[in-house]
């Protein structure tokens, strides 16, 4: 075998034999080495799109004012943004969250070792708990409120809508003693909702390591403080304390909880939220200007356009114009004399007169074309997709939609409505609530055996509860009453859960029901269906049962 030699006489190594080629890109124009096509930067598709990599603050921190600001033009402006927060809102918080304490007396008993804490003393520190919550929630002179405007349930939903709108749901707590008199404060503490806009970095300063958007963490990331502006930033009347700001510690030195943020989490490490509708704001602008362009249109076509024909030839009358002919003044002449002395009316109006010859032409503008109100709907549900709520709920529009369909949806946007309502329960209302019955026991309010451990000792123990809302409601009364009737015969369902679905709290319903079975038996009257002929011997011991 000959070996063909280099230039410093060894033999040169024989190739190896060729690899396969690698599959085609989807171009189909050269070849791709990208093993994934979401990789691939080499077709016209993929080419000029190359976001960058970023923390999930660097992505929202600094662009935050921005799209907040647009988000709350669209929501002023826009019928559907404005209709999508309300849905949310009613689904989630609704007029009123009602208070159910609900203690964790077995922590409580296995903590200290206090068999006083059972469920008796549970049923007593509910009842005390709830009825002096109502009090302070619903307080006439509203002193729950740092501006005594509002109820907690309208700060709660106050907070709710500000996180929707602006990503985040921020409230202070203040210590105001000074108001707790005869027909004033039961409780000093008073809660303000902050707008979000003012939790910001001292000075507008960039983000740093622990400082982020206004919040100051530590290494570990906790949240230690928050930097809140005196003012908001663009009151000319407050310049300088819109320019002065505020450190918050989240807790006192001595665990009183100060702030309250609260904010949807997509990533780890975030320390700021963004609104619900932030991922569709740029569809919302393309349909504002789309119902622009179509009521110009709209308006084109109702147009009714005219001109006068004349058999007058265009070149005598540029003749006319140019040359010293006086024979267009004078056929203008004849126009007005003929007008005049042979005026039309119809009804006590008069109708333009033509000269003979001349007659009316009209100009009628086509509509451009019928694909609008398709395109809407399919707006919509890009926008219901990015709320969690259905279509129809965005639009307000069941015309189309049937009872299997109606109750698919909302069963579907019910999953996000409760998902959206427990998160904001755990993170905002129960710890409001929680800084509230932490006094409630400083001031001895509440019956707690001997011995029981303090409010910071044993404090989630003590401040587990239940929010009561929103009912979900129903589509046909009758079929999804009769399943709930069926779930709690099969034992598949209690009382307390069809109640809860409904914004009602068992144990009221119970009271209430034996109130007036009572009531019927003193007017005399036949008791209800649903109250059977045996009821009263159900609890009563049989003959003989007592002598045994």
């Amino acid at each position: 075998m000959t070996n063909i030699l280099d230039a410093s006489g060894r033999p040169i190594q024989r190739a190896s034999p060729a690899r396969a080629r690698p599959s085609a890109s989807l171009s189909g124009s050269y070849p791709s080495v990208f093993p994934y096509d979401a990789a691939n930067w080499q077709t016209q598709e993929m080419g000029d799109w190359l976001p960058a990599i970023r923390s999930p603050d660097a992505e929202i921190n600094q662009f935050r004012d921005r799209m907040v600001g647009r988000q709350r033009d669209i929501v002023r402006n826009d019928g559907f943004a404005s209709g999508g927060i309300t849905r949310i809102l009613d689904n989630t918080v609704g007029s009123a969250l009602k208070l159910s304490v609900m203690p964790d007396y077995m922590a409580l008993r296995a903590l200290t070792g206090l068999k006083s804490f059972d469920a008796q003393w549970a049923v007593e520190f509910r009842r005390a708990t709830e009825a002096l919550w109502r009090s302070y929630a619903d307080d006439l002179g509203r002193y729950g409120d740092v501006s005594r405007q509002l109820t907690t349930s309208q700060q709660l939903r106050l907070a709710m809508r500000h996180k929707l709108v602006d990503g985040d749901a921020l409230m202070m707590a203040y210590w105001l003693p000074d108001r707790i008199g005869v027909g004033a404060a039961r409780y000093a503490t008073a809660w303000q909702v902050v707008d979000p806009d003012r939790l910001s970095n001292p000075y507008q300063q960039m983000d740093t390591k622990h400082m982020r958007g206004g919040v100051e963490i530590d290494d570990f990331g906790v949240p230690v403080a928050y930097h809140i502006r005196k003012a908001e930033q663009n009151d000319w009347y407050n310049a300088i304390e819109a320019n002065t700001w505020e450190r918050i510690e989240r807790e006192d030195p001595d665990g009183w909880m100060r702030v309250v943020h609260d904010f949807e989490r997509d990533r780890a490490g975030q320390n700021r939220g963004i609104g619900v509708f932030t991922s569709v704001i740029a569809r919302f602008k393309m349909l504002a200007r789309y119902y622009g362009v179509e009521l110009q249109a709209a308006t084109i076509a109702a147009t009714f356009g005219t001109y006068v024909k004349s058999p007058y030839d265009p070149a005598l009358v540029q003749d006319a114009l140019d040359g010293d002919s006086d024979e267009l003044s004078k056929y203008q002449e004849l126009r007005l004399d003929w007008s005049k002395e042979r005026p039309a009316m119809l009804n006590g109006a008069r109708i333009p007169t033509l000269a003979p010859g001349e007659s009316i032409e009209q100009v009628s503008a086509a509509h451009p074309h019928s694909g609008f109100g398709e395109f809407v709907r399919e707006m919509q549900r890009s926008f219901a997709a990015a709320s969690g709520v259905s279509a129809e709920q965005i639009s307000q529009d069941w015309s189309q939609t049937n009872y299997s369909s109606a109750r698919a949806a909302l069963l579907e946007a019910w999953k996000t409505l409760t998902r959206r309502s427990s998160e904001f329960k755990t993170n905002t209302a129960t710890p409001v609530y929680a800084g509230v019955l932490h006094e409630m026991m400083d001031r001895g309010h509440l019956p707690l055996p001997a011995g029981a451990p303090s409010f910071l000792e044993a404090r989630t123990a003590y401040a587990k509860c239940a929010w009561l809302g929103v009912a979900r409601g129903w589509v046909d009364p009758v079929k999804e009453k009769q399943g709930a009737i069926l779930g709690m015969d099969a034992a598949l369902s209690t009382l307390q859960r069809e109640c809860a679905e409904q914004g009602l709290d068992y144990e009221e319903v119970i009271e209430q029901r034996a109130i007036e079975v009572q009531m019927f038996k003193d007017k005399g009257l036949p008791p209800p269906r649903w109250y059977s002929d045996n009821a009263d011997s159900a609890s009563e011991p049989e003959e003989g049962a007592a002598a045994q």
